[in-house]
């Protein structure tokens, strides 16, 4: 090449640069992660090469890359000693995409900024995200082993078109100038492009240098008008997740996590794990001590960084980790995943996907060892992450079963508040003749615990579960059964299966010697209940409302209340204690007052509200 030539761009090439520039990232920052990430794979390149011709060297000891900030002439400059490129290859990188289906991508993209690519990242693509801050770029690159006559300068101002040149190089690698635009001055600034290394490229493991003012020494503080230039290094150049697992301490994992999440109390358990075969990918992941404070904000920002051959691309939520399992810290990283456009490219990402499937297993996995060889341990991740956990029964199909053997539950069978008992335990524990697994929902366990509903079970010494997380109500009307066992909660029907022949006579007995006194407060009561009849689960106390199997539970009821949600107005059965003094009394005597109260009484003891406090109390003085 013996003189200045102009080309034009490939047709593609000018459509992505347009959408670079106009729309394509709205992150303006991610220039300097894609032009960072090619100079390390040019180096990465060279030292492959080099690996057969160590000439290609060149003498030059150490690889790095430098970036430097000229305010005046308003320029970044980035430099590596990588591998270069000769004429052809700036051409072939550069003014073309040589990239099968690549029209058929843009003309995808141009419809839907959703649409999959494995373009961006790879080198001569990520690099046209340099006009989002340019509006001029300069290019010089000569090939590690070319004379140094053989230098190439690329210059375009992202319009179309780009020149060439032939140039003598020293060095050889590639120097990239970008020209920024009059409103793009805030990266001119040295802690503004330290922050973006920081932020995405921190683990390459190239050094990354920029030029810092030195302290002057002894000799030199009389030499008050000069200033000591020295390069520091700005990123850690070493992935701490691609380390031998051999050589690190449960101290390291424990820096690292303070590093990354900014928690400065150890996390209850970390999982390094490294798979190689079809899909290769690196994993580290933390499963925190105590919960974040925005565990429950529905935009609240994802736990795991995404990594592509170390080079940061996003820290996601969804799409790397279910959101019943947004808890877990970690970073995962691989090389079978490039540098993508947006966030939106990851969803059906079949990459994404697999490693996704395998990193909930592993954690699953992990839980499960947990609980059971250190139930301690695993009681303390219960008590902060089990409502969230709860989630997944229902969210995560493919896991359902492994999901269910984690949960844990409060119960009449320790009286503790605490969250100890497994599915298991209790199914372990079923009388021989018991079918269901039997539970009770309520506003707190305190409430639970001192439900009338609970008063037949405990005569016939029947372990109930006790729930009063918010999410429980949601979880048992979709998750219904466990190890061919019913779950059934004992608000709901009759409980005929608890009776024997006995209980069945006695009931019999029961309803014809109350038939008036249930047809009277039926009347009293019609626009309350929608049925009254004698209980057969009530031993002490005199009153309790309950619902028909299909019918929402009481407690159901008041959180889609609490929550804002119209709720279909359903009138509950009251169930009346034929054993009780208060129900005898009505044998003698239709007391009106004392048929409110006893309803009164059931709501109250349900954890309900009464419409008429006032109306309560004035019944109630009139029955003392």
């Amino acid at each position: 090449m013996a003189k200045k030539q102009t080309h034009q761009f490939q047709t593609e090439v000018s459509q992505l640069l347009h959408m670079m520039i106009h729309s394509l990232y709205s992150n303006k920052e991610i220039f300097l992660r894609e032009l960072v990430s090619n100079a390390s794979d040019a180096i990465d390149k060279l030292k492959f090469e080099a690996l057969s011709n160590e000439k290609l060297y060149e003498g030059q000891s150490s690889t790095q890359i430098t970036i430097d900030i000229d305010k005046k002439g308003k320029t970044i400059i980035i430099n590596d000693n990588g591998i270069g490129m000769n004429e052809e290859e700036v051409m072939a990188n550069i003014g073309t995409i040589a990239n099968s289906g690549t029209k058929k991508f843009l003309e995808n993209l141009d419809k839907d900024k959703q649409a999959d690519s494995n373009l961006i990242g790879q080198f001569g693509v990520g690099f046209y995200a340099s006009f989002i801050v340019a509006d001029k770029v300069t290019l010089t690159t000569r090939k590690a082993g070319d004379k140094k006559e053989n230098g190439v300068t690329w210059i375009s101002e992202g319009k179309g078109d780009y020149s060439l040149e032939a140039t003598t190089l020293e060095n050889h690698g590639t120097t990239i100038i970008l020209h920024l635009k009059k409103e793009e001055k805030e990266f001119l600034e040295d802690s503004r492009l330290k922050g973006i290394i920081s932020k995405y490229s921190d683990h390459i493991t190239v050094p990354i240098q920029m030029l810092k003012i030195a302290e002057p020494t002894e000799e030199g503080k009389d030499k008050k008008d000069e200033e000591i230039i020295e390069y520091e290094t700005i990123n850690k150049a070493k992935a701490f997740w691609m380390e031998d697992k051999s050589n690190l301490k449960k101290k390291d994992y424990d820096e690292f996590y303070q590093q990354l999440t900014f928690d400065f109390e150890p996390p209850l358990k970390h999982l390094h794990n490294r798979v190689e075969g079809n899909l290769e990918y690196t994993s580290l992941f933390y499963i925190p001590s105590k919960a974040p404070f925005d565990l429950w904000e529905p935009k609240r920002k994802g736990g795991i960084k995404l990594y592509a051959k170390r080079v940061f691309i996003m820290e996601d939520n969804e799409n790397l980790m279910p959101m019943y399992l947004r808890f877990v810290k970690g970073v995962i990283d691989t090389p079978d995943l490039s540098l993508n456009v947006s966030r939106e490219i990851l969803q059906g990402n079949k990459v994404i996907d697999k490693i996704k499937g395998a990193s909930v297993k592993r954690i699953l996995g992990a839980l499960e060892k947990m609980a059971k060889n250190k139930p301690e341990e695993y009681s303390k991740f219960w008590d902060t992450f089990g409502m969230v956990m709860k989630e997944g029964v229902v969210e995560d199909f493919a896991n359902k079963d492994k999901i269910a053997n984690l949960l844990r539950f409060a119960s009449t069978e320790n009286n503790l508040e605490t969250q100890t008992v497994s599915l298991s335990d209790y199914v372990g524990r079923m009388k021989k003749e018991q079918k269901h697994i039997y539970y009770l929902t309520a506003e707190s366990w305190t409430a639970a615990k001192g439900s009338p509903h609970l008063e037949i079970f405990k005569d016939k010494g029947i372990e109930v579960l006790l729930l009063s997380d918010r999410v429980d109500e949601w979880l048992v009307s979709n998750f219904t059964e466990f190890e061919e066992k019913s779950l059934q909660s004992i608000t709901k029907g009759d409980l005929t299966d608890l009776d024997n022949e006995d209980d069945k006579k006695t009931k019999e007995k029961t309803e014809k010697e109350f038939k008036d006194i249930l047809e009277k407060v039926q009347e009293s009561l019609k626009d309350v209940v929608k049925e009254v009849k004698m209980s057969n689960r009530l031993k002490e106390s005199p009153s309790c409302l309950t619902a028909d199997s299909t019918d929402m539970g009481g407690n159901m009821e008041r959180i889609m209340k609490s929550l804002g949600q119209d709720v279909p107005e359903t009138k509950p059965i009251l169930e009346l204690n034929p054993n009780h003094k208060l129900v005898k009394r009505l044998k003698d005597k239709q007391d009106d007052d004392l048929i409110h109260v006893l309803f009164d009484q059931a709501v109250l003891a349900e954890g309900g509200q009464l419409k008429d406090p006032a109306n309560f109390v004035r019944r109630m003085n009139n029955l003392l």
